[in-house]
Parts: structure tokens; C-alpha cells; sequence
């Protein structure tokens, strides 16, 4: 009996010690366990299984970053406002290999992993107004969660490419000229801050057809760089392109019409735009174009994260979804104001 004791003691503390989370430390001055971000993410295994927490000490870090799929089940934590990643590639630059960047290699941090989550770093892309697409973050992997972050460009700013991909942004900053949130994937957006830096466009999404919901934005605020004033809600990238924004505030730098139907009137009878109690000067649910909806209250009682993120809880099951399913709690390390 005391030797199928020893034994079984002795697979549970092997089970327990396999089951630890493994932490690693970037600084560049040398006190930790790497110099650059890029070699903390090579340093999560392939088909990782284990929880890997990151935690990158304050400095500008210029690296191109890549955490590739199947190096799964990863936290990246910065400094608040005091860890930056950064780099400045964009169309029609030039890669190390001698290979042309485009659209699809522009970003400064690729993320092709699964359940990844991300707090207080700012991830820019500096390429500037003029450089065309120049993408600061490419989320490609399932289960993403951004949590008070800083996610800063131009055109294309944020790429979320994974048709199958969930993504959650909270309490971030997300900012850009023209089509700065881009992509065919399901993101649910709560309390971020997006400024606008052109006349443009906010959203081009692809949503594919048969994925119920795009990009859903609750409780946001939309703000512009002064003297803009003919900025729209979203212009579709694919025919099915849905969007929602639900209890924001719309500075006055959105146009009368809301939205737009990127040259293509067949757009207007497929996409899925639609609004919910907006507030603030650019709100004007009368003026919008006729292939826009309000939806009604019944109608946005469906917007839970459970529904818009097909079963995805960021917060895991100590959640508890708001009476109002649209306002957020301020639960699971959340800073209300944090940015706005």
C-alpha cells in the first residue's frame, strides 16, 4: 500500500510541477531572462500546453514580433504606458530578405497563437500618414484578448485576419487614419477609445457570410485629431461586412450618413450595419443611410459576449454578463478610464 502511495505522490507532483506556469522576463538592460521580446516568444514552445506568462520590463522595444501558431496559452504584461513595441515597416518597403512588404507582412506584432492575452503594452507602427498600409497588430490566432493596451497607426492599424478568430478588446486605445480596425474576424470591442487621424473610414470589415456577428463596439468612444469632420462608422471590405456599435459616443467628426458603401451600391444590400442608442454629436439615428438599422431592445439583448464570441468567455466562468448586456463591469483586472 505505501509503495502505490509513493507512487501515486509521486505522478501528482509530476502532474502539478508540468502544470506551472512558466515565467519569463524581458529587459534590456540584462536583468532578465532576455534582452528582446522576439526571444521570450521563441521561447515558448510548439504546441505549448502550459501557461507561459511574459513580462516585458518599460523601454522602446524596435522589433518585428512574431509569436507563431501552436505557442499557445500565452500572457504578455508591459509596463503601463512605458512598454512600447515598435517598428515602422509598410507596403512597398523593403523586408531584410529583399522581399517586397504588403498589407499581409507590414505589422510590427503577428499573433497566430491561440488564447493569448495581452496587458498594458503599447504596439505602434510609425511608418506614418503618407506610407500607406502599415499594420501595427495582426491577430490571426483564436481566443486573443487585449486588456488595457495601446494599439497605434495609420492606415490599417489594427488587422484582425483569422476568419475563424475571437478576439476581445477592453479599456484599449486603438487609433488610425483609414480603415483602422480591418479584417474578417468576430471582435468584441468594450469601453475602448478610437481616435481618428483622417477624413476616413473606422472599420473595414470582411465579416463572412455566414458568421452572425463582425465587429461589435460597447460603450466606446469616438474621438478625431482636430478639424476632421467626414469620418464614417465603417465601409464594407466584403459584401457581408457587419458592424454594431452599441451605447457609444460619437464625437462630431462622423458624417450624417454614418456609414459608407465603398463605391459599390450592391454593398448596400448585404451588408449588416447597425446601431444601438448612440449618444453625442455625431449620433443622428434620422440622417443615417436607409441600409442601416437601429436595432430595437429586444434586438440587443442577444449582444452578450457569450453570443458575439460563440461561447468564448475572456473572464472565464466567474463571469457573471450584466443585466444590461451592453455595460461593461470592470471585472478581472479591468481599469475603468484607464484611456478615457
Amino acid at each position: 500500500m505505501k509503495k502505490y502511495f509513493l507512487l501515486a505522490s509521486f505522478i501528482f507532483a509530476a502532474f502539478f510541477c508540468t502544470a506551472q506556469t512558466k515565467k519569463i522576463t524581458v529587459a534590456q538592460n540584462g536583468s532578465g531572462d532576455y534582452k528582446t521580446v522576439q526571444e521570450a516568444l521563441d521561447a515558448v514552445p510548439l504546441n505549448n500546453t502550459v501557461p507561459v506568462e511574459i513580462f516585458i520590463k518599460k523601454g522602446v522595444y524596435r522589433e518585428k514580433l512574431h509569436l507563431d501558431s501552436s505557442r499557445d496559452h500565452v500572457r504578455i504584461t508591459g509596463v503601463p504606458g512605458e512598454t512600447v513595441l515598435t517598428y515602422d515597416d509598410h507596403t512597398g518597403s523593403v523586408a531584410p530578405d529583399g522581399s517586397i512588404i504588403n498589407t499581409m507582412t507590414s505589422q510590427t506584432f503577428y499573433i497566430g497563437a491561440n488564447d493569448v492575452k495581452l496587458v498594458y503594452l503599447t504596439i505602434e507602427n510609425t511608418a506614418g500618414l503618407t506610407a500607406g498600409q502599415a499594420v501595427a497588430v495582426r491577430v490571426q490566432g483564436d481566443r486573443v484578448f487585449f486588456l488595457n493596451c495601446r494599439i497605434i497607426g495609420f492606415q490599417d492599424t489594427l488587422f484582425t485576419s483569422g476568419a475563424d478568430s475571437r478576439q476581445y478588446y477592453r479599456n484599449c486605445l486603438i487609433e488610425g487614419s483609414t480603415d483602422f480596425i480591418f479584417g474578417p474576424s468576430t471582435a468584441l470591442f468594450d469601453e475602448c477609445l478610437l481616435r481618428s487621424k483622417k477624413n476616413s473610414h473606422v472599420t473595414a470589415a470582411s465579416t463572412p457570410e455566414g458568421n452572425e456577428y463582425g465587429y461589435v463596439f460597447r460603450a466606446c468612444k469616438l474621438v478625431a485629431d482636430s478639424g476632421l469632420n467626414k469620418v464614417s462608422l465603417g465601409r464594407p471590405w466584403r459584401p457581408y461586412a457587419s458592424v454594431t456599435y452599441i451605447a457609444c459616443k460619437l464625437d462630431g467628426h462622423i458624417i450624417a450618413g454614418g456609414w459608407d458603401n465603398w463605391n459599390n451600391p450592391a454593398n448596400e444590400k448585404t451588408v449588416r450595419y447597425a446601431e444601438y442608442r448612440n449618444s453625442g454629436a455625431g449620433a443622428s439615428p434620422k440622417t443615417r443611410v436607409p441600409w442601416s438599422r437601429q436595432l430595437k431592445d429586444e434586438e440587443v439583448k442577444q449582444f452578450t459576449i457569450e453570443n458575439i464570441l460563440r461561447g468564448w468567455n475572456p473572464y472565464g466562468e466567474q463571469f457573471v454578463q450584466p443585466a444590461i448586456p451592453w455595460l461593461p463591469t470592470g471585472r478581472g483586472g479591468y481599469q475603468p478610464g484607464y484611456f478615457n
